[in-house]
């Protein structure tokens, strides 16, 4: 049978000028929707898993929008409920060649980051769960939302399912009282996988130094929180703005492994690029050893380059065929 994952975390609407075009040049906005750990889960249900996603949404026309998008890419929204009286929104300017993306938010008031403790059914959620997927934007949001998610994971450890956490730290979200510093350790030390950078590790976590290899920093962060089986990362060098070089790197408290460089030379869109790596990973750890989970999340994440929105719509055969070196595009018949 198909695997199961969870997801949380709030879904915003984005708002883009076309192609692109700079938000001084826009008369009319591209509208799509998306968030980091919807973004996962979407990917997961195109390769072929069993995915839902909890959240709130207002209730009006705007929430059922947003909910109808993600039933359309395959998701159960049988834990989607409502309140509040506004979707969170971003607006996105896409950066090329040497002109970088900008990214402006408006979610503060939000309906998700207005959920507090007790509204979400942890138990309901999480059965027949394989996996349960948060990242490092939810706790940012509001305690509320902090609050939540540490209840999540906690009742997945309790329910014996897999919780990851993509935490790279985004300080300038932590507006609500309570630094990262604060309310992260809680939350991470209760994962089984983590996805972050070495900047992340010492910034969030106090760890390591400036300088220090990512897999000194994850060995220091597995010997702080010894619930931890991998931490896992991504190393990008940005050539331009249209120009990316990516791989993969993990450590599993025994051994470090990394792939090959992938060479993106068109980037279309950047945005939820890390979600494709996070949810090929998922992928990857519950159907493949080490070395070929992390091939997979590579992969999936160059072809998210290739993809305008927020979510990696590619099948599993695109993500195995660029995996084993198809690396031609060539048009298939």
């Amino acid at each position: 049978m198909a695997k199961k994952v969870i997801t949380f975390g709030e879904v915003m609407m984005r708002l883009s000028p076309p192609g692109y075009s700079k938000f001084a040049q826009a008369t009319s906005f591209e509208l799509a929707y998306g968030g980091g750990e919807a973004n996962v889960a979407i990917s997961l249900a195109y390769l072929g898993m069993k995915a839902a996603h909890v959240t709130r949404f207002p209730d009006n026309a705007l929430g059922k929008a947003a909910t109808q998008f993600l039933r359309k890419h395959w998701l159960s929204t049988e834990h989607v409920f409502y309140g509040g009286d506004m979707l969170g929104k971003y607006f996105l300017e896409k950066g090329a060649v040497h002109r970088p993306s900008e990214v402006i938010y408006e979610r503060e008031g939000s309906s998700f980051s207005l959920i507090a403790p007790g509204m979400v059914d942890w138990e309901a959620v999480l059965k027949d769960a394989d996996w349960f997927h948060w990242t490092g934007i939810t706790p940012a949001i509001s305690e509320g939302a902090a609050m939540c998610c540490l209840e999540g994971i906690k009742t997945a450890n309790r329910m014996g399912v897999k919780v990851s956490g993509d935490i790279n730290s985004r300080k300038n979200m932590w507006k609500f009282g309570k630094s990262m510093q604060e309310v992260m350790p809680e939350l991470v030390q209760n994962c089984d996988v983590v996805i972050s950078s070495s900047r992340g590790i010492r910034e969030i976590f106090g760890l390591g130094k400036a300088g220090d290899r990512f897999r000194t920093l994850a060995e220091q962060l597995m010997y702080t929180f010894p619930r931890i089986e991998k931490v896992v990362g991504k190393t990008r060098k940005s050539i331009s703005a249209s120009h990316q070089q990516i791989h993969g790197k993990m450590w599993d408290g025994e051994k470090y492994v990394k792939t090959e460089r992938l060479n993106i030379t068109h980037v279309i869109d950047r945005v939820g690029t890390g979600d494709a790596f996070a949810a090929g990973l998922i992928y990857g750890l519950l159907h493949y050893g080490d070395i070929e989970a992390l091939k997979f999340a590579s992969a999936a994440c160059a072809l998210k380059h290739t993809l305008p929105g927020d979510a990696n719509m590619v099948s599993l055969e695109n993500v195995l065929s660029l995996m084993q070196g198809d690396t031609s595009g060539a048009i298939r018949r």
